[in-house]
């Protein structure tokens, strides 16, 4: 594929104490398949679906132990400039532009409400090879308890239009790249655990929603929410058996009508 638009998601890993768990866990519920382990990165090791690069999976670096979040990478055409973008918006860098190889430049980085997520400036390594097939990423959503923060932050950084969705029982907004809708801000209101902190939730396309949270139930992960139906496929929310958050979508099988949309 090629080099995604700025602020378009690009990638996403994870860091697991347990790696091997983590690679018998993933690859029963999403199918995924895994290459060698990249010592000299630390023991990177990236999935595939299908041949096609969809995630990776790392331990975690001395020191930073604790508990598993996958971690979404926004596109950057120049990742330095995107982190003076960060901190002039009230945003905190918590890894400099670090330059990966001829792979590309990473940030890592955090918002003013706390959701953490990376910045790539791709380099041989362009990203997702597959995005929407299942098995791969097809969507995320900022998950918030101080949403005018993140609603704030990242058109500030990315060249994002906000619109508000109308729903009577969320605040939702997406965040668009011209008409293609990049991302999406939930606000967490009192029906999220307090041990939840803020993040991106990444939402990974399975055939069949029910038997994916069935299988990942089985192997030690828990259901959070759904499954739910909606007019943007049957979704739910997991833990896997690390702590981290995901969600599985069958985006064929959907059921209702729309939301509105207005430009906020």
């Amino acid at each position: 594929m090629a080099v995604q638009p700025e602020g378009m998601p690009c990638w996403a890993d994870a860091m697991f104490g347990d790696l091997d768990g983590a690679k018998r866990f993933y690859g029963e519920v999403l199918g995924w398949t895994f290459g060698e382990s990249a010592t000299e990165f630390g023991n990177y090791t990236e999935a595939s679906h299908d041949g096609k690069a969809v995630a990776a999976i790392v331990p975690p670096m001395p020191g930073a132990e604790g508990q598993s979040a996958w971690c979404l990478y926004l596109a950057s055409p120049d990742a330095a400039a995107t982190a003076r973008k960060i901190r002039d918006n009230g945003g905190e860098i918590l890894m400099e532009p670090m330059r990966v190889a001829d792979f590309g430049t990473m940030v890592l980085a955090r918002d003013p409400g706390g959701v953490v997520f990376g910045v790539w400036q791709a380099g041989t390594h362009e990203g997702f090879q597959s995005m929407g097939a299942t098995g791969a990423y097809c969507w995320a959503e900022v998950y918030t308890r101080e949403p005018q923060k993140s609603d704030d932050f990242f058109p500030a950084v990315f060249p994002y239009r906000t619109q508000t969705m109308h729903h009577p029982d969320m605040d939702f907004r997406v965040y668009n790249l011209g008409d293609q809708p990049a991302l999406g801000r939930l606000k967490m209101d009192e029906s999220f655990p307090a041990e939840i902190p803020p993040h991106i939730n990444v939402y990974f396309a399975v055939p069949d929603c029910d038997a994916a949270v069935a299988k990942a139930t089985d192997l030690g992960g828990v259901l959070r929410f759904g499954p739910m139906s909606s007019p943007f496929g049957r979704f739910a929310v997991l833990t896997d058996p690390a702590g981290a958050v995901f969600s599985v979508i069958d985006l064929t099988t959907t059921e209702g009508d729309m939301p509105t949309m207005t430009d906020a």
